[in-house]
C-alpha cells in the first residue's frame, strides 16, 4: 500500500507541475520504482503466473467470501492494500482498523480468540499471492512426495518482527507439469511464542477463476505422521467469491461504538 500510494502521488504532483519539468518528474517515479521493486524466485515467479499473476492481484482492491459454518456463516472483507479487514457473523462481528483488532460479541457469543482470528483464514486464501508481501525470505526445500508424486517447494520464512508470529514458517509446494499450488506446510507458533517443528498440511486441488485469478474454491487439512501425509481431516468451502478495484469506506473497518478492543499478541 505504502509503496504504491508514493509511486500515485508522485504522478499526481507531476500532473501539477509546468511542462518543462515532466522529464525530471518521470525520471523520479522511475527511480522509485526501481528501487522498491523486490525479486522473487524464478519458481514462485511461475506459481504467481499459473495464478493470473502478481499484477493482477495487485490491481485488485477488496477481496470478499463467505465461510460457511454449522449453523451461520461468515462474511470476510478485506482491504488487500491496507490489509484491513472485517469478517461478520449472525451474532458477532471483528476487524482491524489498521494495528488494532476489534470486536463485536453483545451476546458473547463468540468463544475464540477475535486477535489471531481475524485475517486467519484470508493468509490461507490468498495463497500464493500473500507470500510476495514484504518482510519474507525465500529458501529451499525438499520436495513433498504424495501418492508417488514429487512436488518442488519454496521455504517461506520471516525477518523478525513482521507479522503476528515471524517465527511461523511456510513451505509451499506446485505442481512440476502446471505450477499451481498444490500443498501448503505450515507451523504455528501464535499461543506458545516457542518455535514449532510440526509442520501443519492443506491441499490446494480445487480451484474458481475470479476476475482472472485462480483461486481457490475450497481448501482440505490433512492428517499427517511425522512426515507423511496421510488422509483428508477436513475441508473448508470458499463461497461467494468477488474481487472489486474500488475500496470501501474507512468506517466500514472502524470499531464500532459498541465493540471492544482486543489483545493481539505477538512473537
Amino acid at each position: 500500500m505504502k509503496k504504491t500510494t508514493i509511486i500515485l502521488l508522485a504522478l499526481a504532483i507531476g500532473a501539477c507541475k509546468p511542462a518543462p519539468k515532466k522529464e525530471e518528474v518521470k525520471e523520479e517515479v522511475v527511480s522509485e520504482i526501481t528501487k522498491t521493486e523486490k525479486t522473487f524466485p524464478q519458481d514462485l515467479v511461475q506459481v504467481f503466473e499459473a495464478h493470473g499473476g502478481l499484477a493482477t492481484w495487485k490491481n485488485q482492491r477488496t477481496l470478499t467470501y463467505e465461510l460457511p459454518k454449522k449453523d451461520f456463516t461468515e462474511v470476510h472483507t478485506i482491504d488487500l492494500w491496507s490489509r484491513k479487514d472485517r469478517v461478520d457473523a449472525p451474532e458477532f462481528s471483528m476487524g482491524s482498523e489498521g494495528e488494532m483488532v476489534w470486536l463485536l460479541d453483545r451476546n458473547e457469543a463468540y468463544k475464540g480468540d477475535a486477535g489471531f482470528y481475524h485475517n486467519l483464514m484470508f493468509y490461507f486464501y490468498a495463497m500464493p499471492f500473500v507470500l510476495a508481501d514484504d518482510g519474507i525470505i525465500y529458501g529451499e526445500t525438499e520436495d513433498l512426495v504424495y501418492e508417488g508424486k514429487n512436488y518442488p517447494g519454496i521455504r517461506i520464512a520471516y525477518e523478525s518482527g513482521v507479522g503476528a508470529s515471524s517465527k511461523d514458517e511456510y513451505y509451499l509446494h506446485f505442481d512440476p507439469e502446471s505450477h499451481q499450488m498444490a500443498w501448503l506446510g505450515y507451523t504455528v507458533t501464535y499461543r506458545t511464542g516457542e518455535k514449532s517443528e510440526t509442520v501443519k498440511w492443506i491441499r490446494y486441488d480445487d480451484w474458481q477463476t475470479v476476475e482472472g485469478l485462480v483461486l481457490p474454491k475450497s481448501i482440505t487439512w490433512y492428517n499427517f505422521e511425522g512426515n507423511k501425509i496421510l488422509d483428508a481431516r477436513s475441508n473448508v468451502p470458499f463461497e461467494q467469491v468477488t474481487l472489486s478495484k474500488t475500496t470501501k469506506p474507512e468506517e466500514f473497518y472502524a470499531k464500532p461504538e459498541n465493540a471492544a478492543y482486543v489483545e493481539v499478541k505477538k512473537n
